[in-house]
């Protein structure tokens, strides 16, 4: 393996893994405020795909400017699930049962996007999409830096929210210790329904940025959970910036294994170092013991 080929193969992972960090952010964020694993992350991510598609090609909408209208739609989308399904959940049983909950979810929306757009693998396309830019030796596709750089922005806007605005307070109130932020006036299922929005309203840009760098078709997204999961678990259940670093860090040695060994081991990447930081670090690298008071 030359050296140029394993610096392209680190190009290639740190752009991949911000934009894995977030797909994986919303994840993150919901688990954090909620304490709901969303197993329908994956396919909500692939929905996103399937609705840049529907406008890029039937409506000739460019794919940015179609999210647009695609965030606000998954951003009630969030809403509502959060408020006919997680709600009804009880406290103690929350995390478990919305393991199944969304489970349900998924399958019930690749269904319809199986009854609709069929099984065959399609893919986002567009002049950005399809062509690259030479620097330094290196061949960097635009989408891959312009999704990088959104991802960036749009984690960002994410920490700025969480850690420079009230409702950013009143989340981390709500998942420091839910009783106490009840007792002070904070909302907490209210301020739980807008995070759950937001969180699937960030995978609808995953959503875009992947089905541009990847075929794909309605049972893509049971690939994507898995890697998602580790990316969220290996950061530490509930940090944003833990995801990033994990993604970041597992895209990186993903490409780099598939360059030095075989493609086919690659994947492998993301469970072995899953088991080896949990067998030393059972919160992830950058999550907290668990303290929380309900």
């Amino acid at each position: 393996m030359s050296a140029t080929a394993l610096l392209q193969a680190i190009v290639d992972g740190v752009l991949t893994g911000g934009v894995y960090a977030l797909m994986a952010a919303g994840l993150s964020l919901v688990f954090g405020v909620m304490d709901v694993i969303n197993i329908a992350q994956g396919v909500l991510i692939v929905l996103g795909a399937y609705l840049s598609y529907v406008l890029s090609v039937h409506l000739g909408i460019d794919l940015f400017a179609g999210l647009l209208i695609i965030a606000p739609l998954f951003f009630v989308l969030g809403m509502g699930i959060e408020w006919g399904l997680m709600r009804r959940l009880r406290e103690g049983d929350r995390t478990a049962m919305s393991i199944l909950v969304t489970y349900a979810v998924a399958i019930v929306i690749e269904g319809v996007l199986t009854l609709v757009f069929g099984i065959d693998f399609v893919q986002l396309h567009a002049p950005y999409v399809d062509s690259s830019l030479h620097i330094f030796g290196f061949f960097l596709p635009y989408i891959y830096v312009l999704g990088f750089a959104l991802a960036a922005a749009l984690l960002a806007g994410l920490y700025v929210m969480l850690y420079r605005t009230k409702f950013g307070r009143a989340v981390r109130a709500s998942l420091q210790n839910r009783m106490a932020a009840d007792l002070v006036g904070i909302n907490v299922a209210r301020t739980r329904t807008i995070s759950m929005g937001i969180g699937v309203a960030v995978t609808a840009v995953g959503g875009m940025v992947f089905g541009a760098t990847n075929a794909f078709n309605p049972n893509s997204g049971y690939d994507l959970i898995s890697r998602l999961l580790a990316i969220v678990i290996l950061g530490g259940m509930g940090s944003i910036g833990g995801a990033m670093a994990a993604a970041v860090f597992l895209l990186v040695l993903n490409d780099v294994v598939a360059v030095a060994w075989s493609p086919v081991w690659a994947p492998l990447v993301f469970f072995a170092a899953l088991v080896v930081v949990l067998s030393v670090k059972p919160e992830g690298l950058f999550g907290k013991p668990p303290v929380r008071a309900q």
